[in-house]
């Protein structure tokens, strides 16, 4: 009996170490960044967007630091792993330092970055966690409140959220009072987070897929394959492929296919964990076969979101 127990244990551990683990960063909330003026601007297309910039914050703000390292010294307790955010910002800005002063020897050429190249050179975690703090000062006691939120940063679906606040002393560390809050009052937060995973397991692994066409294709997803549209097909391997056929087409044309919510198992037939790469390149392979022939390029935005575009790679 003992050697079945074991042998059982040892199969289970084998396949949690299999699933691929989403990665965790814990970032200060906007709110907090634009209220301290740690933001910059962007133009898009005319439109000034104000974005977070994370790199000033954590080189600039004395308690940022020391906030991040405590509350994720206490989720570190409750058995989360955590991406180190400001470390993760420092690899990027090295890696794109590094690439810059590259040159051939023999031709003195520079690395070649296209822009999606570039795009994928930001911190994109697939799961975030954002805190928010401030201290209210009081006559008789100080308070601070704190607000945690956990994003699936995909999907963009709230999965954990929670409001604490409390006393804190004149002379009080801000670090230690925001610590003290988590010990006893976001047990909810962590359980939600639990749940948001135990779900994953139970249910599968939450993805999103946008499928497109190249200008230069000549056909597009209404075009007819024995019989039936290209979308009908798409859609019936997605029922034999998706788990439990959870899958919603959430948008569709004769040139663009949106798929959200939906759900693929986290591990493959192989036992190896799936994400929304390796489902995509299992779309990719069935319609590279007859009678289609379609030549699909996949791009990956993280562990939950694939670009498919049809007609060539």
């Amino acid at each position: 009996m003992k050697k079945i127990t074991l042998f059982i244990l040892l199969c289970s551990f084998n396949l949690v170490a299999q699933v691929k683990k989403p990665i965790v960063i814990l970032l200060p909330s906007d709110n907090w960044c634009f209220q301290r003026f740690f933001s910059q601007e962007f133009d898009n297309d005319g439109v000034k967007i104000k974005i977070p910039n994370y790199k000033q914050a954590f080189e600039e703000d004395t308690e940022l630091n020391q906030v991040v390292n405590r509350i994720g010294e206490y989720m570190i307790t409750q058995g989360f792993e955590l991406t180190d955010a400001a470390q993760e910002i420092k690899s990027i800005n090295t890696k794109e330092a590094e690439d810059a002063l590259t040159r051939s020897n023999k031709s003195g050429s520079e690395i070649r970055v296209n822009p999606l190249e570039k795009l994928k050179n930001t911190l994109r975690p697939d799961i975030l966690i954002q805190v928010w703090w401030k201290v209210n000062k009081a006559p008789n006691a100080n308070q601070i409140s704190l607000i945690l939120e956990a994003f699936d940063a995909y999907t963009n679906k709230r999965i954990a959220s929670v409001t604490s606040n409390g006393p804190i002393g004149q002379n009080e560390f801000i670090p230690e009072s925001i610590f003290k809050l988590i010990n006893n009052n976001v047990g909810q937060f962590t359980n939600q987070l639990q749940g948001f995973f135990n779900d994953s397991f139970k249910n599968g692994r939450e993805i999103q897929l946008e499928m497109k066409v190249w200008n230069s294709w000549n056909k597009n997803f209404e075009s007819e394959y024995e019989g039936e549209e290209l979308n009908f097909h798409i859609n019936q391997w997605m029922q034999k492929n998706t788990l439990n056929s959870k899958f919603s087409l959430s948008s569709v044309s004769e040139n663009s296919l949106k798929f959200k919510q939906v759900r693929i198992p986290m591990l493959d037939q192989n036992n190896m964990g799936t994400d929304s790469y390796t489902f995509s390149k299992a779309i990719q392979k069935y319609f590279k076969q007859a009678p289609f022939n379609i030549d699909i390029k996949v791009l990956q935005r993280g562990l939950g979101e694939s670009v498919l575009i049809f007609g060539e790679k």
